[in-house]
């Protein structure tokens, strides 16, 4: 018996059972499902980064009528004084984006737990309440949304357990193995192509439902690298499934022993031992509940307010060693404005201060999961989805800190621009806009 011949038979094994096609169709109804989801995510982040990238370029243009009309700002606002840095800046309406991956569609990832805008301003921070859930990859194998990513790793190994559990146990149990092994060169040799079958039609579904996912978002256009990345993970996330129950089914004899034995793996490794990993972190480094960034945004800063004028120049100079010899410094009339408007800088070095610690725990976090890897691959296969879609939490790690880049030289021109006296016009405005929003500009 030939492996084409062996492929035929199994062709017509499988259409012969209900359940089985009924299974597979479940299986591309949930994937197409997840993808749709994916792709809805995408196209929801991607029109909001245009409204209010829309929005935005209104209100400067408004902003930029003050100056051409001599007004120093809105007339029902008198105290805005768009002439001076501080005010200037405010108005600018710079924000950070960060634009979504055409490859979400296989893979939602964190997406759906962290803010992807945020206005950049001299008062705000990288970790503000839209940035900061907490790191969940693990467990949002178990409670995440219905994605692609999802339906491979939880639904295939399961699809792929009720079309080969009763493969050569049910030729056993009815006593028919010794005429199979006539036919064929050896009982292993048949049942390793009845095995390949399943996984060549599973991989021609993947293949598929990969390809479909490309025509929901302009993966071709910004992202095609990260498409046969995405299948070689999906494939070989099969043939290790599929290679895992072939053994199984090689060894056992029963129907009932191999499939009590397939669904005792396929529940170890994508619910036990993630939710076991998932513990022994939770041991090792509690989740943070960033009570020393609420001390900081609460207490900290007010203590700052309280400290004398004279505390708060001194830590200015420290940061801005150019302000101390600049014009306001040497005009007591001016002076203590400046300072005032000044004292965002010494907040933010304390958020800084203050969110170091989460970050540095998170990154731990991140490491024992990788050192789990070796005998935990779902979540590893699950983050090297997440890796290439853009979605995993070290995606977002890294906008965190742009946007800490960005407050970061905002502040300082805000600083050393006030502490100079300088006078802001169209032009100048123009320029504040330039240089934060070319830098702000994430792909």
């Amino acid at each position: 018996m030939t492996g084409l011949q062996v492929f035929a038979f199994e062709w017509k094994h499988f259409i012969r059972r209900p359940f089985k096609v009924v299974a597979l169709l479940l299986y591309i109804g949930a994937a197409v499902y997840g993808l749709h989801n994916g792709a809805h995510l995408y196209w929801i982040q991607t029109m909001e980064i245009e409204r209010i990238t829309s929005e935005t370029q209104e209100k400067r243009q408004e902003c930029l009528g003050y100056f051409e009309r001599g007004e120093t700002g809105p007339q029902d606002r008198p105290w805005v004084n768009l002439q001076s840095p501080f005010w200037s800046i405010w108005y600018s309406e710079t924000y950070h984006f960060k634009q979504p991956s055409p490859a979400l569609v296989y893979s939602i990832g964190q997406a759906e737990q962290y803010g992807y805008y945020i206005r950049v301003f001299f008062m705000a921070s990288s970790y503000d309440s839209e940035l900061t859930e907490e790191i969940a990859n693990p467990e949002r194998l178990q409670i995440g949304s219905l994605d692609f990513a999802f339906a491979l790793l939880f639904l295939m190994p399961l699809l792929l357990l009720l079309l080969l559990y009763n493969l050569k146990s049910l030729e056993a149990e009815r006593g028919f193995l010794a005429l199979v092994e006539v036919q064929a060169t050896s009982i292993r040799t048949w049942l390793l192509a009845r095995v390949a079958f399943y996984f060549a039609l599973l991989s021609l579904v993947t293949v598929l439902l990969v390809a479909y996912g490309a025509t929901l978002t302009p993966i071709w256009v910004a992202a095609r690298a990260s498409l046969a990345p995405i299948l070689g993970y999906g494939l070989l996330y099969l043939l290790l499934w599929t290679a895992t129950y072939y053994l199984i089914l090689s060894l056992g004899r029963s129907i009932l022993g191999n499939t009590l034995m397939m669904v005792g793996i396929w529940l170890a490794f994508t619910f036990v031992i993630p939710a076991v990993v998932h513990q022994w972190i939770s041991i090792e480094k509690p989740a943070n509940l960033m009570t020393d960034l609420i001390d900081a945004t609460r207490d900290k800063k007010w203590e700052l307010y309280d400290q004398p004028d004279t505390v708060l120049r001194s830590r200015l100079y420290s940061l801005f060693p150019d302000i101390a010899d600049s014009p306001v410094a040497n005009d007591p009339d001016k002076i203590k404005e400046a300072t005032s408007r000044s004292t965002s800088a010494l907040i933010n070095e304390l958020l800084k201060e203050n969110t170091a610690p989460i970050a540095a725990d998170n990154r731990a976090k991140n490491q024992l999961i990788r050192r789990s890897y070796w005998f935990n691959p779902v979540p590893f296969f699950q983050n090297r989805l997440n890796t290439l879609c853009q979605t995993h939490y070290l995606d977002y790690e890294a906008y965190r800190g742009e946007i800490q880049t960005l407050i970061d030289q905002q502040i300082r021109i805000l600083v050393l621009d006030t502490w100079q006296e300088v006078a802001v016009d169209k032009q100048k405005y123009l320029e504040y806009y330039e240089r934060l929003q070319l830098a702000s500009s994430h792909e």
